[in-house]
């Protein structure tokens, strides 16, 4: 049974770029290690994390000054954070937001081999490394899948029950429905996030291109309909799906949605985990009954660390709580959940076309999942 899996993760997702758009130069002692070929920054830290399957992944992390929330960034399937670097340090800029990127295992100059089961273990390595080595909080944290991405992202989602918030961008509802237009959820698919997704308890903005060759925007539409708790989508009429990042509307919706994430009360700090070594952080995730797929009926789920340990312990860096506010919705059920969608309203400004701004395109022809960043410098009328 593994090897059809192998075989379908094998024609979906992973094609890391060869040869990795990075160096890295290991340092004497402990995880900090220097990237080569990409601009040095005072704001930005290099690690090497070690993973519970064996590998050793590199993770970048951008602080920003009075940043009350964090972001982890887990990128497409064929880029590389050399290639991610400068847009990484610019989200963070403009969406005022701590933020991790890592590469997967087999991506940039991470060890091992690309695989399903491998990126759940690489998102979870970044994620401790959040928690026990930069004092920030599961409530404060935002995950942000884009691509592929997403599949880490919803595992990680529905296992974790106080993030602040989820974001999909250009999102699979899983790796076959990717290929044949299949309705049911196979025991060999990969990245099965349309049953995943309802387990997510928080907030989720979800981006997608109209004009999607590679990931049909229903994909995400469909995502967003079994989202438990919605935030208006953004559906970016002809962006495809390697350039979203180049219209206006994306970091506009995309601050938007952090602003609203921060003025909302964070998530109960009752029941916090308290972090064992030699066991994941995370629990296991709970799948509605009538998306079972065959594997899943045989599987047990684990244990969470959150039933064996009675005594929470809290981050030095955690601020208070204010327990007694309720959580408030932001699915703005006001305006009948109405998506917001760029074609419904064509602005008269220069930049606010339907076709994305011309640019340089700074890293070359390998360039499939990364946008220029010159998509973030503000106009006199984007503001």
């Amino acid at each position: 049974m593994g090897g059809v899996t192998s075989t379908v993760a094998a024609r979906f997702a992973f094609f890391p770029p060869t040869p990795p758009s990075y160096g890295v130069i290991e340092k004497e002692q402990g995880e900090v290690v220097e990237l080569t070929q990409v601009p040095r920054r005072s704001n930005v830290e290099a690690r090497r994390l070690q993973t519970k399957k064996g590998n050793s992944i590199i993770a970048m992390y951008v602080r920003h000054p009075g940043a009350k929330l964090t972001l982890l960034y887990s990128h497409g399937n064929a880029a590389d954070i050399g290639q991610m670097y400068e847009l990484l340090v610019e989200l963070s800029s403009h969406l005022g937001v701590n933020l991790m990127g890592y590469d997967y295992s087999g991506y940039g100059q991470s060890s091992g081999k690309p695989s399903e089961q491998n990126t759940y273990a690489d998102i979870e390595a970044a994620y401790r490394c959040l928690i026990e080595t930069y004092g920030a909080c599961e409530e404060d944290i935002i995950l942000y899948g884009q691509s592929v991405g997403s599949g880490p992202t919803c595992d990680m989602g529905s296992r974790l029950s106080r993030l602040r918030a989820v974001v999909l961008h250009s999102p699979i509802m899983s790796g076959l429905r990717v290929m044949y237009p299949v309705k049911h959820t196979y025991w060999f698919d990969i990245y099965k996030n349309i049953d995943k997704i309802p387990s997510i308890k928080c907030p989720v903005l979800v981006i997608h291109g109209t004009s999607d060759e590679v990931v049909d925007c229903s994909h995400g539409k469909q995502l967003w309909e079994h989202c438990k708790e919605k935030y208006e989508p953004l559906w970016i009429k002809g962006g495809n799906h390697c350039n979203l990042e180049l219209y206006p509307e994306y970091i506009k919706h995309l601050k938007k949605f952090v602003a609203a994430i921060e003025k909302r009360p964070p998530p109960s700090l009752e029941n916090i985990p308290k972090i064992d070594e030699n066991s994941s952080l995370l629990d296991p995730p709970v799948v509605t009954s009538d998306r079972l797929s065959t594997d899943q009926k045989l599987e047990k789920p684990r244990a969470s660390v959150d039933q064996r340990e009675s005594k929470p312990r809290q981050s030095t860096d955690c601020r208070e709580r204010d327990n007694g506010k309720p959580r408030s919705s932001t699915d703005r059920r006001d305006k009948s959940r109405k998506s917001v969608d760029a074609s419904d309203k064509p602005r008269l400004s220069v930049d606010q076309s339907d076709k994305p701004r011309k640019s340089i395109d700074r890293f070359g022809g390998m360039m499939r999942s990364v946008c220029n960043i010159d998509c973030f410098k503000v106009t006199a009328t984007g503001g």
